[in-house]
């Protein structure tokens, strides 16, 4: 008997020992506004160092939080988006994205209107997951009754916890084109500091602009203004200190009006959907045509000269006005980098056009106003010429370079397969190809002055530009590239993830190419994603199983992939010794009909090939968390006896002394 309970304790206090968890405690209650319209209220009490992510966290990271509604056609309807409690925001580093979760607690509210006269119940569903160090994904049925009366609502009623009938089923791993959320509630944490990358990026843009054609000859005739209509040298001095203000409240202006008029977290949720992502591209398209010479974006004239009839007038409101003249006339230069900057700011939602703009403008402005209180500094600018044409084409390389990324979110969104890592590559290779020839004089474009020879400086730009597009070129044969390995397509989104012109060479298989049902996973692994192909294949090679149970929005799973099996004693093993099987719980393929069954342990019905592989792994090994690794014989039986299964670990040791317990037992 002692032995048993020693084995026991034993078994629970292993690390790698799995457990059916449930980290979100949820309560509920009705609230009645009028007799067809009632408030939903979902309370969480989430468990310490868990998080769950919100509904609004942007696509290509963990799963968004999802609100399903139960029979509601004929029924029912939801009015307008679920509102939620504040959450905190955080850059997640593995899948290079911001992420918005809650921690401790979380509140979502759902307002319906009832269409059914005769309907007394509404049903309805969340879908999110939770991570710590392993990651679950949950779905909770809430029942509302509805109430007779207000007199019942006013007490808030069905004030109980839910039933633990939590089941793992398939949750879209990107935010689909119809979330378009206006939430009430979304302060952005002010951990964030993003928000200082943002200022930085966006106050080169602001010097990037001061170094046009548009704007720098503006800086004498501004210093000039200043001088003359100054009685003394204090005045003078105010008056540039009032105009760098004012261009810098204009720019502001412009942010907090991009913020009011889409919100706080709009901006965010169109910039990750597909069809912004075109018009982005688009977009960018433009602008960079612009910048090479092939039309110029202009305001109004009309604009430009009743704003110079008000800058006349003279004291502050003439100079408030002349800053306005400054925006308006130097739009065809700034106009693109500022719509550039939008762009970019509007990916991190809330605050960042604001914090943008602030960025841009005091670049922009602070020579303005350095130069006109200190008219003497005029002698050390260099002088005008054909480099402010090149600033601006060099621009514009950068602006066409920066549209494919666009386009590339776009096609990894649809899986359209049409922007391979391949192609984008190329496609760099040729824009940055062509601004070295550029800066080097061997191209030029319409407003180029003549060029018997090239400065120093911009032979330097020029070596440096070509030897970005030398380092871009292994990039076809599989080269990593992790200087811009947030920018291309992944890997394993390409023609050839090996490279061009290279096959998969299987250790174990007759001839160079992957085995029927395989594909290329992480770090070139053959992997299978079907467990009856993978087992088939493990009996024809007679090598043992390593199950392991992933999810596509799985940071954990990433962090074993990145930072352990990378290890080169770890992937020799995954290589050579297993054959590697992962099953995603949250592939959200449909499953055959004659598929779709009820699952034994949960009672729901199984409709997607997640939700199989999610049942697979609760009902075999009584666990929800992902990732999970089981090493088992070719029958199914678990090869480690003390640790049968092994949940995120960063021990490389550890993890290869328990591949290698489990490989030595099936040998």
């Amino acid at each position: 008997m002692k032995k048993v309970v020693l084995l026991l304790i034993v078994l629970f206090t292993q690390i790698c020992q799995a457990q059916l968890l449930d980290p979100v405690k949820w309560t509920q209650k009705i609230e009645k506004i009028s007799d067809t319209e009632y408030n939903l209220v979902f309370k969480g009490t989430i468990d310490k160092d868990w998080h769950m992510y919100s509904q609004f966290t942007p696509d290509g990271g963990s799963l968004p939080l999802e609100v399903l509604y139960d029979e509601a056609k004929g029924n029912y309807e939801a009015v307008g988006k679920a509102k939620e409690s504040p959450y905190k925001k955080h850059f997640n580093d593995i899948f290079g994205v911001d992420e918005y979760y809650f921690e401790n607690q979380v509140k979502i509210q759902q307002r319906i209107k009832v269409i059914n006269p005769k309907l007394t119940q509404v049903v309805i569903k969340l879908n999110y997951q939770a991570c710590k160090e392993s990651c679950i994904n949950q779905e909770k049925a809430f029942t509302f009754v509805l109430p007779k009366s207000a007199a019942i609502a006013a007490v808030a009623v069905q004030d109980s916890l839910v039933a633990d009938t939590a089941s793992v089923v398939e949750t879209p791993v990107v935010v689909k084109s119809d979330k378009n959320p206006t939430p009430v509630v979304q302060p952005i944490s002010t951990e964030d500091k993003g928000w200082l990358s943002i200022f930085i990026l966006a106050f080169l843009g602001g010097f990037a602009a001061l170094l046009t054609p548009c704007v720098f000859p503006m800086i004498p005739m501004t210093v000039s203004f200043f001088t003359k209509q100054s009685k003394t040298p204090a005045q003078g001095k105010k008056n540039a200190l009032i105009y760098g203000i004012s261009i810098i409240a204009i720019y502001v202006i412009l942010g907090l009006s991009v913020t009011a008029i889409f919100g706080a977290d709009a901006l965010n949720a169109l910039s990750t959907n597909v069809w912004f992502n075109l018009i982005f591209f688009v977009l960018l398209l433009v602008f960079a045509a612009s910048f090479l010479g092939a039309f110029e974006i202009m305001l109004p004239n009309s604009w430009a000269n009743k704003v110079d009839r008000q800058a006349d007038r003279g004291g502050i409101v003439g100079i408030l006005f002349m800053a306005l003249a400054l925006a308006i006339v130097s739009f065809s230069c700034t106009g693109p980098i500022v719509g550039t900057l939008l762009v970019q700011a509007a990916s991190k939602g809330g605050l960042a056009p604001v914090i943008g703009m602030l960025g841009f403008s005091t670049a922009l402005a602070l020579p303005f106003m350095f130069f006109a209180m200190f008219p003497g500094w005029m002698h050390s600018l260099p002088k005008s010429g054909g480099w402010l044409n090149t600033v601006k084409v060099f621009l514009g390389f950068l602006e066409l370079a920066l549209a494919f990324k666009f386009l590339s979110n776009a096609d990894l969104v649809l899986q359209l397969h049409l922007l391979e890592r391949e192609v984008f590559l190329a496609i760099w290779i040729s824009i940055f190809g062509s601004l070295s020839l550029y800066l080097l004089g061997k191209i030029t474009l319409p407003h180029d002055s003549p060029l018997p020879s090239i400065s120093v400086s911009r032979l330097f730009v020029a070596l440096l530009s070509l030897s970005f597009t030398i380092y871009l070129i292994p990039g076809l044969w599989g080269a990593p590239l992790k200087l811009i390995n947030a920018f291309p397509p992944p890997i394993e989104y390409s023609e050839s993830p090996l490279g061009v012109g290279k096959t998969a060479a299987v250790s174990g298989a007759s001839s160079a190419v992957l085995p029927e049902g395989a594909e290329l996973g992480p770090h070139q692994l053959v992997v299978f994603k079907d467990y009856e192909k993978g087992l088939a294949y493990a009996e024809a090679v007679h090598k043992p199983i390593l199950l392991d149970f992933t999810g596509y929005a799985c940071v954990n799973c990433r962090k074993m992939e990145n930072n352990v099996w990378s290890d080169p004693r770890i992937l020799s093993i995954l290589k050579n010794e297993v054959v590697l099987i992962s099953l995603y719980v949250d592939d959200k393929r449909m499953l055959p009909l004659s598929e779709q069954i009820k699952a034994a342990e949960t009672g729901e019905l199984l409709e997607t090939i997640g939700d199989k592989w999610t049942d697979f792994m609760i009902s075999k090994y009584k666990t929800n968390t992902q990732p999970l690794y089981v090493l088992t014989d070719l029958t199914g039986a678990n090869l480690n006896v003390n640790t049968p299964t092994c949940s995120y670990d960063p021990d490389v040791a550890k993890y290869e002394s328990w591949l290698k317990q489990g490989i030595s037992n099936f040998k």
